[in-house]
């Protein structure tokens, strides 16, 4: 069950970065339209594992991109 969500996240968070030069965390939140903390983190675990996305530290953010 927590897969399923997670790859629901995860798709959320791909359709949010798709075509954008990257989010930080707040931006990214309402962007994917999720709502807490655990799971946006869900999602971008899953994303981080499989190579799917970049996390750089940019003026003491998190900033997110597409690979």
């Amino acid at each position: 069950m927590l897969e399923s969500k997670a790859g629901e996240l995860a798709g959320a968070i791909w359709t949010a970065l798709d075509g954008k030069e990257g989010l930080n965390q707040k931006d990214l939140k309402k962007a994917a339209k999720i709502k807490a903390d655990k799971d946006l983190f869900l999602g971008l675990g899953w994303l981080l594992r499989e190579g799917k996305i970049d996390a750089q530290e940019v003026e003491g953010e998190l900033v997110y991109n597409l690979k």
